[in-house]
Formats: structure tokens, sequence, C-alpha cells
């Protein structure tokens, strides 16, 4: 069931002319363009105005997203238009997305940390799921520390990120880098100033290839 006022607060966050968290990418993600393959299929979740699909696509990859707002994914559809890249957008609430309908390279999950743990913990589970073997998952959200500075991001201790969490909610992945630091934001009008964030690269082992064809008959 659709939360109608989750919806509303989203849809009021979207509706104005300029983009809420801009049109560039988060930075994480191009600090990252050395780990994307050259060519493949991306998944961006909870994408808002599409800043980070479009630039996925701009580097190649045959790019899926979606948001909850239908509002977020117009301009979404807007943005990528006008830097002249596909993207097959769809709008879509993430606690009722079907991640095994497909599985991609490349995995983006950043800065959706609007759902409590227990939902969490079944969009972590889906995310994995979501990753070829040999695919790429790229994470970012703020950490605990975020709370001193409110600059963005929920002020709810338990909905924020810690190391050790994302060891545990990711068990069977390779950690291919997993930092918490404090940088300077300047993305929009969401996100600005002085912010704790984390981050994480991991890779689904290719050696799960191996193991799903022993199961088959």
């Amino acid at each position: 069931m659709i939360d109608q006022a989750e919806l509303k607060r989203w849809n009021e966050r979207f509706q104005n002319d300029f983009y809420w968290f801009g049109t560039a990418p988060s930075a994480f993600l191009p600090e990252q363009r050395h780990r994307l393959p050259a060519s493949g299929t991306a998944l961006c979740i909870a994408d808002g105005e599409g800043r980070n699909s479009v630039w996925l696509a701009e580097q190649g990859l045959d790019v899926t997203a979606f948001d909850f707002s239908p509002l977020a994914v117009d301009k979404a559809k807007k943005l990528a238009a006008e830097r002249k890249v596909n993207v097959d957008y769809r709008q879509g609430d993430i606690n009722a997305w079907d991640w095994d309908e497909r599985q991609y390279d490349v995995v983006a999950a950043i800065f959706f940390q609007f759902v409590a743990p227990a939902e969490r913990a079944r969009i972590f589970a889906g995310l994995n799921r979501a990753l070829k073997p040999g695919g790429i998952l790229l994470l970012q959200g703020y950490n605990t520390d975020q709370l001193k500075y409110g600059t963005g991001g929920p002020k709810q201790i338990e909905y924020l990120y810690t190391e050790s969490l994302l060891r545990e909610s990711f068990p069977a992945l390779e950690f291919l880098h997993l930092a918490s630091h404090e940088k300077e934001v300047s993305e929009g009008k969401g996100h600005q100033g002085m912010s704790a964030l984390l981050d994480l690269v991991a890779r689904r082992p290719a050696a799960a290839t191996t193991a799903a064809t022993a199961k088959q008959p």
C-alpha cells in the first residue's frame, strides 16, 4: 500500500522548477568511475530527479532507474533528454520493487535513508540479489556522526549507517572500498554543508556463477 503522506512529502520537495539535489551526480560516483564496466547494465534505486542515473548512462551503461515520486521521475526524464541519454525510468515504491526481475552489472544506492531498519534489511537483501555475479554495488549514505551536522539525511540514528552494519548486511559480497569520512557537500539545496558520509563499493563474487550452475538439473 502506498504511503500517501510520504508520497505527498516527496512530491512537495520535487515540485519546484529547480533540481532539489542538483543535476550533477553524487561526487562518490565519479570517484568510482574506474570500477565501472565499459558496457553493461545498471540499476539506480530511489533515483530522485535523475542526477545519478543520467551520469551512469553517460558512461555507456544501459540504465534502469526508479523513484517513488512521479514528479521526480518526470524531471529525471527531462534531464535525460537534455543530456541526450536513454534511461528506463519507472515509478515504483522501494518496498515493493521486484529485486528478482533482473540482475545488473552495477547497482547504485545513493542516499536512500528514509526507511526503517526492518525495511532497510529487506532492501539490502534485494540489492544483493539484483547484482550479477561479478556485479558492483555502489552505496553511499550518512553515517551516525551526521547527527552533529544536521546538513541532510534523517534525524533518527537508527536510519544512519555504520561500517559494521554494512559488513553484517552484505556478508556474501567482496568489499573493495569501505570508508567513513567527513566532507563538505554541495549538491543542490538538499545536501549542503559539512557531512559525515559512509561509502561502500562491493562486488558479488563471480564464483557464484559456478554455484548457480551446479544447482541446475
